[in-house]
């Protein structure tokens, strides 16, 4: 897992936001078993208290859960993950929305840039 990380914000916060990324776009199937913090940390190369700490957030917000001795999982809550994903989707909308009418294009014009580009909606 190659992360690139902006010096301008958390890393644990950058941490979680790749993690549900992975979760949601099913990189990381529910129910599948994670890698210990240690290894994360590893494999991600950042200081493993900064790894726990978007782990537990994760938790918190449900996205992973903790079986004792046996490790961490991706949820298997399904209507979470489409939850979480539809939230992160009307993010990236209101964005690009905002990026568009901050170049003077209409929301309108912008729609339109998406269907030529990306094909009918």
């Amino acid at each position: 897992m190659e992360l690139v990380f902006d010096n301008d914000r958390p890393i644990y916060l950058q941490l979680v936001e790749y993690l549900k990324l992975y979760i949601v776009s099913g990189k990381l199937q529910p129910g599948e078993r994670l890698l210990s913090v240690r290894e994360f940390a590893l494999q991600i190369q950042v200081n493993p208290n900064t790894m726990q700490k978007a782990l537990a957030e994760l938790e918190n917000e449900g996205l992973i859960y903790t079986e004792r001795t046996n490790g961490k999982y991706v949820t298997k809550n399904q209507e979470l993950i489409n939850k979480i994903k539809k939230e992160l989707a009307v993010e990236k909308v209101n964005k690009y929305l905002s990026d568009m009418e901050n170049l003077g294009i209409s929301k309108k014009e912008a729609i339109k840039y998406l269907q030529e580009i990306g094909g009918e909606i």
